[in-house]
């Protein structure tokens, strides 16, 4: 009996304090304490020109507020040339910059990208051949410390502009989305992701091609069906 009382203890005292944590990490305070742990170090944007501004995909949710923050950034000259990466977002985010009436000439995309390691190296294979160097960096507050770090360490000179999270996210996803990007911060930081590369130059990067593939255009749509909201590591 005493071995059974033991482990209902050991359940019950974990059950406690694991609500004690979930519901913690949900109040308005702890919230904005760890969104002002991730934002604390990034630089204000400087209101500069840059080579072209990049956005990140971040899933549906985040879509629509993202392409409003672009749009008002190359309407007020900030760059000649707008770039969107991510699988499930480069494309759809491209066509909702041509329909605000954004010059195809000043738009490019990748599609292929899962990871924010993968946005900044795809990124780079594309644009860097071209002679891009500095760009102005768009996406969500909690995103843009790892976001910025990884950017740079392939080469980018990063000007830092955030667009808002979206307004119907409950706590609880506010705070898995802070949660997430301490992992990540983690996780980069333990794989070296945010030391220096030094990348080959390709005037034909493989990414490129790959994006207009009929195969991986049929596997970004059976990706996009089944998913909702992307924490990309």
């Amino acid at each position: 009996m005493i071995p059974r009382l033991r482990w209902k203890r050991f359940w019950s005292g974990l059950g406690t304090v694991l609500l004690v944590v979930y519901f913690s990490a949900t109040f308005p305070l702890t919230i904005a304490v760890a969104k002002k742990g991730l934002v604390t170090f990034i630089p204000p944007d400087p209101g500069t020109t840059a080579d072209a501004i990049v956005v990140l995909g971040r899933g549906v949710p985040f879509r629509d507020s993202r392409v409003e923050v672009v749009a008002e950034l190359w309407r007020n000259h900030r760059a000649p040339f707008i770039f969107a990466s991510g699988l499930g977002d480069g494309s759809e985010i491209v066509q909702q910059l041509k329909a605000k009436g954004i010059p195809d000439t000043a738009l490019g995309e990748e599609h292929c990208s899962q990871t924010t390691k993968e946005n900044a190296l795809f990124t780079a294979s594309i644009l860097q051949p071209r002679g891009i160097k500095q760009i102005l960096l768009v996406t969500d507050s909690p995103h843009m410390l790892r976001s910025r770090l990884t950017f740079k360490s392939v080469g980018f000179e990063v000007m830092s502009h955030t667009s808002p999270i979206p307004s119907e996210f409950t706590p609880t996803k506010k705070a898995m989305l802070m949660f997430y990007e301490y992992m990540g911060l983690v996780s980069y930081g333990l794989r070296g992701d945010f030391l220096k590369h030094n990348l080959p130059q390709q005037k034909n990067p493989p990414v490129a091609k790959v994006k207009n593939s009929a195969n991986f255009n049929l596997q970004k749509q059976h990706i996009e069906d089944n998913r909702d909201i992307s924490y990309p590591l």
